[in-house]
């Protein structure tokens, strides 16, 4: 595995979060909430077109909320270490992403990068040749929906185990309460459907949930995707993408994945600055998520014809 021998003085430097780091956060949760009520009132409107904008809207909300819970996970968005926990679940209950869950296996992931030990929440195979099929079925993640369901029906007896290697006891408690809460939600959900005809579940959840499925796989899929999955340095086998200012905003700053990865506890706002040594250093750095995704079609149309 290659290792590079520069040690640039930023980008690897950690950084505790200040009171201005959490002011930040605490504001795009308030455009998170204006962005979803904007998403409700269209949604509800009995136009479909208003309809279609809000459900779009909604999508995109729930989205951005994984990206938010994601800064939560690595306790990066507030001083207080308990309100990660107290954040993160709500804005992770939409696409039925457990906090807790997502936290031990996200930071597993941090850990063994570049190992066969990886284990990133969102399994898309990074490792294998891309091919329309395998992005397609990305696009829906089913296997992860199903994994989902089975989850809540093992916890709630309290059967529940991590397959992945050992979590503390206080963790495996967590998940569990978090995915009994989930099949409240889902109980909560169709009940409302029972009662209302199933319009409000359909326009307010359901359709944006299926919106914000293949959103948030194109939001993940440049992390790694065509990098050196053999190579433990992060200068290699991660990517950042430079973007504008609304798709860092959008993806909550995981266009600056290297960097992130670099220095996984500093607040998310402050990884621009840490941009230009990532230009300078990195292997796989993008101006544009158009040139990205250019990149993986022309990848995809060699293996094509590389198969026939």
């Amino acid at each position: 595995m290659s290792q590079t021998s520069i040690s640039p003085q930023l980008l690897f430097q950690r950084a505790p979060v200040s009171a201005k780091d959490e002011a930040v956060f605490i504001g795009k949760i308030c455009v998170l909430a204006i962005l979803t009520a904007a998403g409700i009132v269209l949604a509800v409107q009995s136009s479909y077109a208003a309809t279609a904008v809000g459900v779009v809207i909604l999508g995109a909300a729930y989205t951005h909320a994984v990206e938010l819970q994601h800064q939560c996970l690595h306790h990066s968005a507030f001083r207080s270490s308990r309100m990660h926990r107290i954040v993160g679940v709500p804005l992770g209950t939409p696409m039925l992403v457990s906090y807790s869950h997502y936290r031990v296996r996200h930071l597993q992931h941090h850990r063994y990068l570049g190992t066969p030990k990886d284990t990133e929440f969102f399994g898309f195979d990074t490792r294998k040749p891309l091919a329309l099929g395998a992005l397609a079925k990305g696009l829906f993640d089913v296997s992860r929906l199903v994994g989902v369901v089975r989850d809540i029906v093992q916890c709630v007896p309290g059967r529940w185990q991590y397959d992945m290697g050992q979590i503390a006891p206080k963790s495996r408690k967590a998940i569990i309460a978090e995915y009994r809460w989930f099949g409240i939600f889902l109980a909560l959900l169709a009940t409302a459907h029972a009662v209302d005809g199933g319009s409000l579940v359909v326009r307010l959840w359901l359709l944006p949930f299926l919106v914000a499925m293949p959103m948030h796989f194109l939001v993940e899929l440049p992390e790694h995707i065509l990098c050196d999955s053999d190579s433990v340095d992060v200068l290699r086998n991660t990517r950042s993408i430079s973007g504008s200012w609304f798709t860092t905003w959008f993806t909550n700053g995981n266009n600056l994945h290297i960097e992130h990865h670099a220095a996984m506890n500093v607040p998310i706002n402050r990884l621009r600055e840490r941009h230009a040594d990532t230009q300078e250093l990195a292997l796989n750095v993008q101006r544009t998520y158009f040139e990205f995704f250019t990149i993986v079609m022309r990848e995809v149309s060699r293996n094509r014809k590389v198969a026939a």
